[in-house]
């Protein structure tokens, strides 16, 4: 994104944060892109066979954000930190409703396209992923902040710094330090 663009799309949040008739219009085409690059970088992490499709992951994603009666970001890098826990809420959701109708569980509102269904084992991976991040967050919140910005929103070190309003070498920390315990953690729920 250009630097006249960053510039904009943080003009526009403010504008819209403070109620200003088609800041909102005018935004979404700016942000649409580099919502569906954020949505496709998380899924080009997930089997090649996945069925989830990047547009309807975006469109869930989007109409959550575009709902909000008083929308307060500070600067488009929290935007998209906020769009990428939208993103991982809308996979985490889906997982659970998925498992649950698998338990019996009775009607299903589904809020993603029916094309966008997601195989059973990426369910699995999904919640799994979920509750080791819940983990981490009781054990350390900045730490599971890192990882949902760094893998849910694609975010590099610098953007996540700036959200977090931390040094970009802490967030590397963070992130080395995460990966390792969020792998011990996801080996350990296989072998159960």
């Amino acid at each position: 994104m250009s630097c006249v663009s960053a510039q904009k799309v943080t003009q526009l949040l403010a504008d819209w944060s403070r109620g200003e008739e088609g800041a909102l219009q005018e935004l979404t085409p700016l942000v649409y892109e580099e919502l569906r690059r954020l949505a496709h970088h998380y899924m080009g992490r997930q089997r090649s066979n996945h069925t989830l499709q990047t547009t309807a992951l975006v469109n869930e994603a989007y109409l959550r954000l575009a709902d909000q009666t008083s929308p307060s970001f500070s600067n488009r890098s929290h935007f998209y930190a906020v769009a990428a826990q939208a993103m991982r809420q809308i996979l985490v959701n889906y997982a659970k409703a998925s498992q649950s109708q698998k338990r019996g569980g009775g009607a299903l509102k589904v809020e993603l396209d029916e094309a966008a269904l997601i195989s059973p084992a990426q369910t699995a991976e999904i919640l799994d992923l979920n509750d080791a991040l819940e983990r981490l967050c009781l054990l350390d919140l900045r730490k599971a902040q890192v990882v949902e910005l760094k893998y849910f929103g694609g975010l590099d070190y610098a953007a996540i710094a700036a959200v977090l309003r931390i040094s970009a070498m802490t967030v590397r920390r963070d992130w080395e330090f995460a990966k390792a315990w969020l792998y011990a953690q996801l080996r350990r729920a296989e072998g159960e």
